[in-house]
């Protein structure tokens, strides 16, 4: 089975650069259509009690790196030590930009995600090559001391991390928040017909970038599927159970799960991708099909997870139903 395993290395996903900025661009649309529902107020109240926020950064970058360490571990022997990398790599990542999104979705602390997003996005330049280092170096000893030089310098360069944050999460937040709060009317009429278009946009370029991938990906799911559906069942549960432990109020440990649970697997793959940091010749086909799985995934759960806590899976049911005693009534 650990042949099986190592055999991921060698493959190349089609992620090209082009494709990882036309998913930047969606996010930005997905951004933007969030951000119209944000109040200044909301900032305010965030200030006034900054306890969940911090509670959101230590799940973040303290809680979730180091049970990933651990779950690595745990499951040594179902991993390559790339895969294990990958999942490493992964929890290192700052919270996603969906994640905004999905806690709008999910009757949660909207103001409480944006501000953890983008905190965490700029912090991300410090704590995740400190995160990967130092958890990497760790897992990778315990799995083989000859695979210990896959762990490199992680180098972000501060300046693309700034502009990346900035395109893609300042600009549509100031524009949604300046429309919001200048032009309510308007708010109001365009509000429903953004969402929907950001809901399409995004799910085309996951669709596209899918299909161009499919190939890689069918062969190996029975690898990776539970290993990440584990991983990501256990950064949700730990974002949640971590505002329970400290007293937060519902919508607050909501929030505080699907920011630690929905990870920036993007930020992974450019990672992972970027030659000045892993070198062609490092066969590190795991630690990318570990991070594009997590991608999809964590949006099938935390769009699952949303439909649950906003009650639409009750409103399907009840349509359903409704539907059928109609049918039958009329037979």
């Amino acid at each position: 089975m650990y042949e099986s395993l190592e055999a991921l290395d060698h493959i190349r996903l089609n992620f090209s650069p082009a494709a990882l900025h036309s998913l930047n661009i969606a996010i930005a649309v997905v951004m933007f259509g969030v951000a119209l529902e944000i109040k200044l107020d909301h900032f305010k109240a965030l200030v006034r009690n900054p306890r969940s926020p911090l509670i959101g950064v230590f799940s973040q970058f303290i809680v979730l790196p180091a049970l990933t360490f651990l779950l690595v571990i745990a499951l040594k022997d179902y991993l390559s030590p790339t895969m294990a990398l990958g999942m490493i790599l992964v929890a290192s990542a700052p919270g996603g930009n969906i994640s905004n999104f999905i806690s709008s979705l999910s009757k949660a602390n909207l103001a409480l995600s944006v501000s953890l997003t983008a905190f965490a996005t700029l912090s991300a330049i410090i704590f995740t090559p400190l995160n990967f280092a130092f958890w990497g170096k760790m897992a990778i000893n315990v799995y083989s001391h000859d695979a210990s030089t896959l762990v490199r310098p992680l180098e972000i360069n501060a300046y693309q991390m700034f502009q990346t944050v900035f395109i893609i999460l300042g600009i549509p937040l100031m524009l949604g928040v300046f429309v919001n709060s200048k032009f309510p009317v308007l708010t109001a009429k365009i509000l429903k017909p953004i969402k929907r278009i950001s809901i399409v946009i995004f799910m085309l370029v996951i669709i596209l970038a899918f299909k161009n991938n499919i190939q890689h990906f069918l062969p190996v799911i029975k690898f990776i599927f539970f290993i990440v559906l584990i991983h990501n069942a256990m950064a949700l549960s730990a974002g949640y159970f971590l505002g329970k432990i400290f007293k937060r109020p519902l919508q607050d440990r909501r929030t505080l799960a699907i920011e630690t649970g929905i990870q920036n697997s993007g930020l992974a793959l450019i990672l992972i991708f970027n030659p000045k940091i892993f070198p062609p010749e490092m066969e590190l086909g795991g630690m990318a099909i570990i991070a594009a799985w997590w991608g999809i995934w964590h949006m099938v759960s935390g769009f699952g997870l949303a439909a649950y806590w906003s009650g639409g899976f009750t409103q399907l049911g009840a349509f359903i139903s409704k539907k059928t005693l109609a049918i039958i009534k009329s037979i």
